[in-house]
């Protein structure tokens, strides 16, 4: 379940914040108008704040007010020329498609300008049922752009005042995702669950943690003002830090499996591993409640349990018996574990004090660690062409409202014809799984809303009881709408059906037609996902090649850290965070694919090796790097380098061979992996009781980096 979906944790999310925020400010708006308007024109004053709401996301306030300035001044904009050409059918027509195509491109700038782009959609669908004079399309901008900039001040406002709560609600659901992230680790020692379906669940994860990551280092990382921000910053590193060294835990699973079976071991790390996901949790709990976090859990009763088991394989080992593997990884996992529990501890403690100083970020850059936006004309000019995914998908929703309006010409009875064209908008998105599970969550929510919405007219219909509801759903509506769309849409449909009943109480068939036009968007919409579509699988050797370009950078910047050529981790960590966010593209990607016709995918269990093979080449750096600081006052700096040396080389050479052009090679030329040699450097004459473990990870780093040929040329086949 979902962090912000727990009662426990739902009213303290920026999901709920949201939801007030956005509710609080229409109904104020509205109600302030009404003291000097009519209605119909509180209406418009309010669409105009609405459409601003859209925009109204955790952002820093820079950016939230460029990107709500960047809706006011676009949605003025349709509104009016759309008002305009409203007495033109013919007119009309033309501007509503064009508009609508115009307005998908903007989804080059990404996800950030999504809400732009529906916002932008939404006015112009709810403006064309108008039919205006000229002077009447001037007062009616002039009503919305005062309802939009008043939204705006009252928006940056509160933002202002809220702006560091804003940042301990980000980092508390960064948390709250780390959290999650552990409990399917947990699971690897619980011989219940599939190794390889683990995985792939943790690969998964990775994407939406990823996501969770970046959107903490936009907030957090941007500005740091005073003693409070100063907290936000060191819990933001101690959290990185710590997701590094839960990376390092990934181990032999299933040699642990199969050595400690019959073993109470495998139980007592599998909970240690569950404690320190509830333990991550109560600190998010405190920061999502403004408090200094303290450590509840005690860890001894599974640490107890795990000295006595090595303790046993130790005499079994002394008596001749075979269990040194066994031992060597169960100690290894013992030393990792407890490290994480340092670093919980290290996590607790940045929430109640600050530090004299904040790790790595003092006088550095952040720049590349944030999300880099540029709003350029040249990027929409550069994708006007047939094989660009945003170009068809703009012609693509351009088309299907065309259809949705000459369907509502057709209808028998008075029909809203924006509802058709509101529900194809909202519907229509750039992935055909998108565009799935959105269709499904629409048609659900609006039947249920409108069930609702019958019942509580025909039992509740009572000023008071009807306006309970009105702004209960208004602050639902923006509340689920990142979070779980279909609520969201049952929310919606009842806020706008009871506003309707409201203004026309004698409409009995108003839910009828909503539903009936409901089901006619959804039906267009799924007609035109299979027009000019944009597959998952044709994307795939152009996320492969990112992701092989940044592991190579990654790797160099790596070897480096290890060896100590620089000064500090702030290389590794840029190139680390970028890996990551190619991986997850490359797994939402095949998690798209996957809800596509079967006969569009490609390549899905080398694409899901493929993924895991480069992760695990992060896990196996990040085992490396704590290896060696945990041996660190008696490494033979020298030796090891020289190992890690040798290691870097065959790494780099192997992964530019899977980076180079797949017809530079045959095919056949990576079917089989090639044998990793030992590292030739000479370490008998090192007493170092740590060669052993090195060694054994630099192997199945080398071993790891082979495979990844082998996976990568195998999707480019497939994909062809």
């Amino acid at each position: 379940m979902h962090y912000a979906l727990n009662l426990r944790t739902f009213f303290y999310s920026h999901y709920f914040y949201l939801g007030l925020r956005f509710a609080a400010g229409l109904v104020g708006v509205t109600l302030i108008t009404l003291q000097f308007a009519d209605m119909a024109t509180a209406m418009t004053v309010c669409i105009g704040a609405l459409c601003t709401a859209l925009m109204d996301m955790p952002s820093p306030l820079r950016h939230k007010f460029n990107e709500m300035s960047a809706s006011v001044l676009l949605c003025s904009a349709v509104t009016l020329l759309i008002s305009l050409c409203a007495p033109v059918h013919w007119l009309l027509m033309v501007m509503l498609v064009a508009i609508s195509f115009l307005a998908c491109m903007m989804v080059v700038y990404g996800k950030k300008s999504m809400p732009l782009q529906l916002a932008t959609l939404f006015i112009m669908t709810m403006s064309m049922e108008h039919d205006m004079t000229v002077r009447e399309s001037f007062i009616h901008t002039g009503l919305f752009t005062l309802g939009a900039v008043a939204y705006l001040a009252y928006a940056m406002g509160i933002s202002w005042i809220l702006r560091h709560r804003i940042k301990q609600q980000v980092l508390a659901e960064a948390l709250f995702e780390l959290a999650a992230y552990i409990d399917i680790k947990a699971d690897f020692y619980d011989t219940r669950y599939n190794l390889t379906e683990q995985f792939n669940k943790l690969v998964r994860h990775q994407s939406l943690l990823a996501d969770r990551q970046q959107a903490s280092r936009d907030l957090i990382l941007r500005s740091h003002q005073n003693s409070k921000d100063a907290i936000v910053v060191q819990t933001h590193v101690c959290m990185l830090d710590l997701y590094e060294l839960i990376l390092s835990t990934h181990t032999d699973y299933a040699q642990l499996r199969v050595h400690l079976a019959d073993s109470p071991v495998l139980k007592s790390l599998h909970d240690l591993a569950y404690k320190a996901a509830r333990d991550i949790e109560s600190v998010a709990y405190d920061v999502t409640r403004k408090k200094a976090s303290y450590p509840e859990i005690s860890y001894e009763p599974e640490l107890d349990a795990i000295e006595a088991e090595l303790a046993s394989l130790q005499r079994r080992v002394d008596e001749g018996k075979p269990a040194q593997e066994a031992l060597a990884v169960l100690r290894a996992q013992r030393n990792k574990v407890r490290a994480i529990i340092t670093m919980i501890v290290e996590l607790h403690r940045a929430s109640q004090k600050v530090y004299d100083s904040t790790p790595f970020w003092v006088d550095a850059d952040m720049g590349p660690f944030l999300s880099q936006q540029k709003y350029e004309l040249r990027m929409i000019l550069s994708h006007l062409r047939l094989d660009s995914p945003i170009f068809r998908f703009s012609l693509r929703v351009a088309m299907a409202i065309s259809v949705g309006l000459a369907v509502a010409a057709w209808l028998p009875y008075a029909a809203h014809s924006y509802w058709i064209v509101l529900t194809i908008v909202i519907i229509l998105k750039p992935s055909f799984s998108m565009t799935k599970q959105r269709r499904s969550d629409r048609i659900v929510g609006t039947i249920v809303g409108c069930v609702i919405t019958a019942l509580i007219i025909k039992y509740l219909n009572y000023p008071a009881a009807i306006l309970g509801f009105l702004i209960l759903s208004t602050v639902a509506t923006p509340t689920f709408i990142y979070l779980r769309y279909r609520y969201a849409a049952i929310a919606v449909s009842i806020m706008i059906l009871l506003q309707m009943h409201l203004i026309a109480p004698g409409n009995h068939d108003l839910i009828m037609e909503r539903l009936i036009d409901t089901f006619i968007g959804a039906a267009v919409a799924t007609a035109f996902s299979f027009v000019l579509a944009s597959w998952e699988y044709q994307s795939l050797p152009r996320l492969i090649r990112e992701v092989l370009g940044v592991n190579l950078r990654y790797m160099q910047a790596s070897f480096d850290l290890l060896q100590g050529k620089g000064k500090d981790d702030f290389a590794y960590r840029i190139e680390r965070k970028r890996l990551m966010d190619s991986l997850a593209a490359l797994s939402s990607a095949l998690m798209r694919m996957l809800d596509e016709p079967a006969r569009k995918q490609r390549a899905v269990e080398d694409i899901n090796l493929f993924i895991v093979q480069n992760y695990l080449l992060v896990a196996h750096v990040a085992a490396l790097r704590s290896i060696l600081r945990r041996h660190q006052k008696e490494l033979p700096t020298a030796h090891v380098n020289a190992m890690l040396n040798e290691s870097h080389e065959q790494v780099v050479r192997t992964l530019a061979q899977a980076l180079a052009p797949q017809t530079a090679k045959p095919a056949s030329a990576a079917a089989e992996p090639s044998p990793v040699a030992a590292p030739a450097v000479d370490t008998a004459s090192v007493p170092w009781s740590g060669w052993p473990l090195v060694q054994r990870r630099i192997r199945l780093l080398q071993a790891d980096a082979v495979k990844i040929i082998v996976h990568s040329e195998a999707i480019v086949r497939n994909v062809a």
